[in-house]
């Protein structure tokens, strides 16, 4: 099965909480999305590998810490709510390339539609991490995974904020070999396949479109 992380750090946490306000204003919705970003991808990066090289400090020369080399990463945003993670991982990894997946729900099927790729060309010497803020019935993180494994990458993580046991259920079924790691697991969908009790929609409430 699918190794499922919950990141249930107090920071997180709280500023999770804060996110689900419903007078939680899009501006500040957004600078919360950002700074929990940033902690998600402590956690989701905590086992990358790192080597030594000899560097000089101020006062001695040491055999210090950096990343390996041969650890080359692309993230990979499902559009448009994903760019909130997006943007926010991105402050600490500038460096990394970046892919997209255009999909949006139908709202009666609540089957995903693809609208928009892109992926850097060299993406199979690349790990990847996959971001969405919600991973709700599951069909839009399973299609957008199914579609990057095409593009045949040295390994694929799923970062979200959200996610609802049915998503996650749907999500492991399909894809067993990708893990997944979220803020939350909330209590249920409801009838139109949105997280409860959740934060509403997160790309109405990063972009202020609702």
């Amino acid at each position: 099965m699918t190794k499922v992380t919950l990141i249930d750090h107090p920071l997180i946490q709280h500023k999770l909480t804060l996110m689900r306000k419903a007078e939680t204003s899009t501006a500040k919705f957004r600078v919360l999305l950002k700074e929990i970003s940033l902690l998600l991808a402590y956690e989701v990066t905590r086992d990358f590998p790192l080597k030594h090289e000899v560097i000089k400090t101020p006062l001695a020369p040491m055999n210090a810490p950096v990343l390996a080399p041969e650890k080359k990463l692309v993230l990979v945003s499902i559009m448009r709510a994903g760019q909130g993670i997006l943007d926010g991982m991105l402050e600490l990894m500038p460096s990394v390339r970046v892919g997209h997946v255009g999909l949006y729900r139908d709202p009666k099927t609540l089957i995903p539609v693809e609208y928009y790729f892109k992926v850097p060309d060299d993406v199979d010497k690349r790990d990847m991490l996959v971001v969405d803020p919600m991973l709700a019935t599951g069909n839009s993180a399973v299609a957008a995974v199914e579609r990057l494994k095409s593009t045949n990458p040295m390994s694929i993580r799923f970062v979200c904020l959200l996610a609802a046991p049915e998503g996650i259920e749907h999500f492991c079924a399909v894809h067993p070999d990708v893990p997944l790691y979220t803020a939350a697991i909330d209590d249920h969908l409801d009838e139109h396949g949105y997280i409860i009790p959740g934060l509403g929609d997160a790309g109405d409430r990063l972009f202020g479109t609702k």
